[in-house]
C-alpha cells in the first residue's frame, strides 16, 4: 500500500475496498500524456518564476518524460491504491528523482491538474472529429456530385411527396454535418481555457505566472475564476451535446440507409463488405452497419444524461462526483468517432439504383402540387386549384391511373384552364428544374450548392 498524500491528517490507513472503489486508474490512465505535458509546463513555469530552481526543474522535466516513455512501452505499473493517473505519475517521478519531485505538485491541486487534463485531452479529440466531419462531409458532396442526374421521390410522413435530387436529399445531410461543425468549433473555443493555476478552488499564494503556462500549452485563455475552474463541466456537456446532436444526424441518415436497402424500397445496395448475414436464412443481407450506428445513438444520449444529472445539484466548488464524468466522455468520444469513421468508409460504396428511384419518383400523383401551381398561375386561387386537383385525383384513383395518364378532355371536365401543355408540364424532369427557388431541388440550384460546399470544404480543409 503506498503512502497516500493526505496521510498526515489520518490516523488510519485508508480500507482496501475504499482504495479500490475509488479508484479510476483504468479510465482515467488514457489521460497520462497530458498529465505529463501538463506537469512539464508546470515545472516550467515554476522554475520561470523562481519558485524552484532551473536544475530542479530539468531534473524533474527528465523525470516525467521517462515516465511517459514507460507507459508508451507498457512498462509502467498500476495500482488502485494509487486512485488516479495523477499520483501514478506523481509517485513514480519519486521513485525515479527523488525528493526533489515533491516539489512538482507546488501551486497546484489535483482539482485543477484534472481540470487541465481533460481540457488538453478534449482539445485533441474536438479537433480529430472536426476533421472527421470534414471528411464526411467531402463524401456526401462527391457522392451528390457524382449522381447529379438521380431523380427520386422526396418523402413526408414517410409518404412519397415531391420528386427531388438524390443530390439535393444527400446535401442536406452535408447541411447537418455543417451544423455539427459549427457546434464542435464553437466547444473548442469553450473548452480551449487554461484552469490551472487555479489550485483547490481559491488560487495560490505563490507568484505563479498563469499566462506564461497558458501559453507554453497553447491556450488563448486563463480561467478567470478559481472556483468555477476547478468546478465547471460545462465544456464537457456542451461537447456531450453536440456529440448527441450529431449522433441524431447519424441515425436519420442510418435509418434511411435500412430502409433504402429493404427490398420494398430497394433505392440502395449496401456493399457486401459492409453488411452481414444470418445464422439460419442464407439469403440475408443484414445492414449491420448502419443499425448499430442507430443504436450506439442511445448509447450517447445515455452519456448526456448521466452527466447532466451528476453536475445538476453539485455545490460549488469541486466534489468527488465530479469524477464520473469521465467514463461518458470517453465513451462519446470512442463512439463518435467510430461511427463517422465507419461512415466515412462505407458511404463511397454504396451502389444507386437509378432506375428504381426515378420509377418510385414517377408514380402516386407526386405531380399533384404541379397541377394545382400550373392552375393557381392561370388564374385559380391555389386553395381553389388544390380542391381541382383533388378531385381529379379521386378520379385518377378509381380508374388506377396517374394524374398525366388522365386525357386532356378529362382534365377539362375539373377545370377549363388545362390545356395541352399540361402533360410537358407534369414530367419529373421539369417538375425537378421548375424548383429554382434558393434551396430548392432544382439541377441549377443543387449543382451550385454542390459548388459552394467545395469551395466551403477547401477552406475548411485549409485552416485545420
Amino acid at each position: 500500500m503506498h503512502k497516500k498524500p493526505w496521510d498526515g491528517r489520518f490516523s488510519e490507513k485508508t480500507d482496501i475496498s475504499v482504495e479500490r472503489f475509488t479508484s479510476s486508474i483504468d479510465i482515467d490512465k488514457r489521460l497520462y500524456v497530458y498529465d505529463v505535458q501538463g506537469s512539464i509546463a508546470h515545472c516550467k513555469m515554476l522554475a520561470e518564476t523562481s519558485i524552484i530552481s532551473e536544475e530542479e526543474s530539468s531534473l524533474l522535466i527528465q523525470g516525467l518524460a521517462k515516465i511517459q516513455r514507460e507507459i508508451e512501452r507498457g512498462n509502467f505499473e498500476f495500482d488502485d491504491s494509487l486512485e488516479d493517473i495523477h499520483m501514478h505519475i506523481e509517485t513514480r517521478l519519486l521513485q525515479e528523482v527523488g525528493k526533489i519531485a515533491q516539489k512538482l505538485h507546488t501551486a497546484r491541486s489535483r482539482n485543477d491538474q484534472v481540470a487541465l487534463d481533460v481540457r488538453l485531452y478534449m482539445r485533441d479529440e474536438i479537433k480529430n472529429i472536426i476533421t472527421d466531419l470534414i471528411s464526411m462531409k467531402s463524401s456526401i458532396v462527391e457522392i451528390a456530385k457524382n449522381n447529379i442526374d438521380v431523380i427520386m421521390p422526396g418523402y413526408t410522413h414517410l409518404q412519397r411527396a415531391q420528386p427531388v435530387l438524390l443530390a439535393h436529399h444527400l446535401m442536406a445531410y452535408y447541411e447537418m454535418f455543417s451544423r455539427d461543425l459549427a457546434r464542435f468549433n464553437e466547444c473548442l473555443k469553450h473548452t480551449n481555457v487554461m484552469p490551472l493555476g487555479s489550485a483547490a478552488l481559491a488560487g495560490t499564494t505563490f507568484p505563479i505566472d498563469r499566462d506564461y503556462t497558458a501559453k507554453l500549452l497553447d491556450f488563448p485563455a486563463v480561467s478567470a475564476n478559481s472556483i468555477d475552474a476547478v468546478a465547471d463541466r460545462d465544456f464537457i456537456m456542451e461537447f456531450l451535446s453536440a456529440a448527441s446532436i450529431c449522433m441524431v444526424h447519424f441515425s436519420r441518415m442510418s435509418e434511411e440507409h435500412i430502409l433504402w436497402s429493404s427490398s420494398e424500397f430497394n433505392f440502395i445496395g449496401l456493399p457486401d463488405s459492409f453488411a452481414t448475414g444470418s445464422s439460419i436464412m442464407p439469403q440475408k443481407k443484414n445492414p449491420d452497419v448502419p443499425e448499430l450506428v442507430r443504436g450506439k445513438t442511445g448509447r450517447v444520449f445515455g452519456n448526456l444524461i448521466s452527466l447532466l444529472t451528476i453536475m445538476k445539484s453539485l455545490p460549488l466548488s469541486y466534489n468527488r462526483d465530479m469524477q464520473e464524468d469521465k467514463q461518458p466522455l470517453f465513451d462519446t468520444v470512442d463512439t463518435l468517432k467510430a461511427c463517422i469513421y465507419i461512415y466515412r468508409k462505407m458511404l463511397p460504396k454504396l451502389e444507386i439504383n437509378k432506375e428504381k428511384m426515378l420509377k418510385a419518383a414517377s408514380f402516386g400523383y407526386l405531380n399533384a402540387t404541379d397541377m394545382a401551381d400550373y392552375l393557381a398561375t392561370r388564374g385559380l386561387t391555389f386553395r381553389e386549384a388544390h380542391t381541382c386537383v383533388g378531385e381529379a385525383i379521386s378520379y385518377a384513383l378509381s380508374m388506377n391511373k396517374e394524374l398525366h395518364e388522365l386525357s386532356l378532355e378529362k382534365l377539362k371536365s375539373f377545370s377549363s384552364l388545362f390545356s395541352e401543355d399540361i402533360f410537358d408540364f407534369l414530367t419529373t424532369k421539369q417538375m425537378i428544374d421548375r424548383r429554382m427557388s434558393f434551396g430548392g431541388t432544382a439541377t441549377a440550384n443543387v449543382m451550385d450548392a454542390i459548388k459552394k460546399a467545395e469551395k466551403r470544404l477547401y477552406y475548411e480543409k485549409k485552416v485545420l
